[in-house]
C-alpha cells in the first residue's frame, strides 16, 4: 500500500446542493491556503438533493470557483467519478450511466465541461457495473489515461476481487490499471454481516487492505467521520453500529483525544493516515474543514493505535 504522505481530501459531494456557492469557494479558498491538494467529486452529485433530479452540481461549482481563482488549477488535483449520474431525472438507479466505454466518455467529456479543465487528476469507476464486460471498462479508462484525459485511474466500491479481475486485463491489455481503492471507513465498525443502509457503500474489508499492500495501491475513504457522529449528539451513529465494540472504541478515542490535546474528529482522522489511508472529508464550514487539516499535527504513537486495536 502507498503509505508516503497520506493526505486529507476535501469532500465536495454538498457544494452547490447543501452547501451553497459562497460558502463552497470559503471552503475551496481555506483548504488551498492551508495546503490541502486533493478534492474528490462525482458527476453524479448530488442528484438526489438538486430539484433537476440529476448531478453535475459539485463539479460546476468547483469549475466557478477554479474560473475565479487564476492559479487555482495548479495547486489542486481533481478526482471526479463515473457510474450513477441519473440519464433521467428523477429515475435512479434505473437510468444511471453505468461504466460502459461510451458511458464512460460521455460522462468524462461532461464533467470535463462542467469543471472547466482539460483533464481529471484521478478518474474513479464510482461502483460496479456488471452488466457490462469488465474488458469494456477496463479497456474505457486506460483509453483515457492514454488520451491524457485521465492521468489515473481507481475504482471505488468494488470487491477486491473484481479490482485484481481488472488489473490483470489491463496488463494484458497493455493500458493503465486501477491504481487506487475507495471504501468506505472509519474507527467504528458495524455489526459483523449487517447490511448497510446507504445504497451504492462498500466497507473497506482485510481483504481490500491485503490487496492494496501487496500491489502498492492507493486507499481512500469516505463517511470517515461519520456525518458529525463522533461529535454531534444530535447525529447517532446508524442503528448498524449500536454493539458493545463501538462504546469501548469511544471510550478509547476519548482518552486518546485527552492524551493527545485532539478533538474526536481529529483523533479518527490522524488513525486513518497513520495508517497511510487519505480520508476524505465533507464539509459544509470553513471551521470544520480548519479544524480537520489540523489533524495532520496529530501524532498517534504505536501504544493508541494498539489500543484502538484491542477495543474494535
Amino acid at each position: 500500500m502507498n503509505i508516503t504522505d497520506p493526505q486529507i481530501v476535501l469532500g465536495t459531494m454538498g457544494f452547490g446542493t447543501h452547501v451553497d456557492r459562497d460558502a463552497s469557494f470559503a471552503i475551496l479558498d481555506s483548504f488551498v491556503a492551508a495546503g490541502g491538494v486533493w478534492l474528490d467529486t462525482a458527476n453524479c452529485y448530488s442528484f438526489w438533493a438538486d430539484p433537476s433530479g440529476v448531478g453535475g452540481a459539485s463539479e460546476r461549482v468547483i469549475g466557478a470557483w477554479l474560473q475565479a481563482r487564476p492559479g487555482a488549477r495548479d495547486a489542486v488535483r481533481i478526482a471526479t467519478k463515473v457510474r450513477q449520474n441519473p440519464l433521467i431525472p428523477h429515475s435512479w438507479p434505473a437510468s444511471a450511466e453505468g461504466l460502459s466505454a461510451h458511458a464512460i466518455q460521455a460522462g468524462v467529456k461532461e464533467s470535463l465541461d462542467r469543471l472547466g479543465v482539460d483533464h481529471i487528476d484521478l478518474l474513479w469507476a464510482h461502483a460496479e457495473d456488471r452488466t457490462v464486460p469488465l474488458e469494456e471498462t477496463v479497456g474505457a479508462f486506460g483509453e483515457l489515461v492514454s488520451q491524457g484525459v485521465a492521468l489515473r485511474v481507481g475504482a471505488a466500491n468494488h470487491a477486491a476481487w473484481r479490482v485484481e479481475r481488472a488489473r490483470s486485463l489491463a496488463r494484458e491489455r497493455r493500458v493503465e490499471p486501477w491504481t487506487a481503492l475507495q471504501l468506505r471507513h472509519s474507527l467504528v465498525q458495524t455489526r459483523p454481516d449487517t447490511p448497510l443502509a446507504e445504497a451504492g457503500h462498500r466497507m473497506l474489508t482485510a481483504e481490500d487492505l491485503d490487496l492494496a499492500r501487496s500491489e502498492g495501491l492507493a486507499v481512500w475513504s469516505y463517511s470517515s467521520l461519520m456525518w458529525g457522529s463522533y461529535v454531534r449528539a444530535d447525529k447517532p451513529l446508524p442503528r448498524s453500529y449500536d454493539h458493545p465494540g463501538t462504546t469501548q472504541v469511544l471510550s478509547v478515542l476519548d482518552e486518546v483525544a485527552g492524551e493527545v490535546a485532539a478533538t474526536r474528529n481529529q483523533v479518527v482522522l490522524a488513525w486513518l493516515m497513520r495508517q497511510g489511508i487519505d480520508p476524505i472529508v465533507g464539509v459544509s464550514r470553513v471551521e470544520q474543514i480548519e479544524e480537520a487539516l489540523a489533524a495532520r499535527r496529530v501524532r498517534l504513537g504505536d501504544e493508541h493505535m494498539a489500543r484502538f486495536a484491542e477495543a474494535r
